[in-house]
């Protein structure tokens, strides 16, 4: 028999999920079997699949050993370096300027470099990850960007803190501003672009049309121009939806690409400006709470800003 008492960054969780990934030997299977043949016990009585645990609950596995055994771990973070560009800290997050050519999570290209693995070595040198006191839980990124994207990423370093922000991302309380160079001049100063995006999985891309299709979401984008050069603007972006390459493919099918943009972009262009990544950069953060934000309500209307876009230098040599 093992005994698992619930800790503060396992409570929230489904039984089903907490159970597997604390104990990946136990077949999915065998698992959902035990809870229905009360071999699996939550406070010592029978428990459902879906019941969601909570901090100081106790868990009861009158199975074998053979399934609680688990190999010496070698942690792959370690491997990566511990370098990240910290914008803010404090006891429950991280806000990080990831810089373009870093992924954020590994891929099937991923060898060790990544910046949830830096976030976690950073974490773990600093005494404040420790897996091996944990049950189910490591700290975890909130939002993604894309590899040669640059911008502000959140990393929580706490279940509660992932939980209320995931449900503030959902909820459209942490508002994200973008600044990019598209090719151009945009035909208005300021406008809310609408399309419809479709997502083509086996070739990393999305396609832009004008008319609802079978399968494509509503995307909505909305610009403003800050500045323009002879061939060139500087537009700050807000995203009224947050789909794949969204401001990329949407800025390209109005015909106006983001200078640098290898897959939506026009290469002719690219090649004679030399950049190695598409000129886009999430470079502000407002945390814009209007429901209850629990731990985290300290943040409220406080914003963050990214320095030193690397695009923008460029930019303002231009002609």
């Amino acid at each position: 028999m093992k005994q698992v008492i619930i800790r503060e960054n396992d409570a929230g969780q489904r039984i089903d999920k907490f159970l597997t990934k604390t104990f990946p030997n136990l077949p999915q299977a065998m698992l959902y079997k035990s809870i229905r043949k009360k071999d699996i016990k939550l406070n010592g009585k029978r428990c459902e699949i879906s019941t969601r645990l909570q901090a100081g609950d106790l868990l009861a596995l009158y199975l074998k050993d053979e399934f609680f055994q688990q190999e010496p771990q070698e942690y792959d973070f370690l491997k990566a370096p511990v370098k990240l560009n910290i914008l803010y800290e404090d006891s429950n997050l991280l806000l990080l300027d990831k810089k373009p050519g870093l992924i954020v999570h590994p891929d099937e290209t991923y060898h060790f470099d990544s910046l949830i693995a830096r976030v976690q070595h950073y974490l773990y040198e600093r005494g404040e990850y420790k897996p091996e006191d944990e049950q189910s839980f490591a700290p975890a990124l909130v939002n993604r960007i894309d590899r040669n994207t640059g911008g502000i990423v959140m990393a929580a370093k706490n279940a509660a803190t992932l939980r209320i922000l995931n449900q503030k991302l959902r909820e459209r309380e942490l508002l994200k501003q973008y600044l990019c160079i598209v090719c151009g001049h945009m035909p208005q100063k300021e406008e809310t672009l609408t399309a419809y995006l479709q997502k083509n999985e086996s070739q990393n891309r999305v396609y832009i049309s004008e008319a609802p299709q079978p399968g494509a979401r509503t995307i909505r984008t909305r610009y403003r121009v800050l500045t323009e050069k002879e061939h060139f603007s500087l537009l700050e972006i807000d995203l009224l939806t947050g789909r794949t390459h969204q401001i990329r493919a949407h800025m390209a099918a109005v015909g106006h690409p983001l200078a640098g943009d290898g897959k939506y972009g026009a290469n002719a262009v690219n090649k004679k400006i030399g950049f190695r990544y598409q000129a886009l950069y999430s470079y502000r953060l407002r945390f814009d709470f209007h429901t209850d934000a629990g731990i985290l309500s300290y943040l409220n209307q406080k914003e963050f800003q990214a320095e030193n876009i690397w695009f923008l230098d460029s930019f303002r040599q231009w002609k």
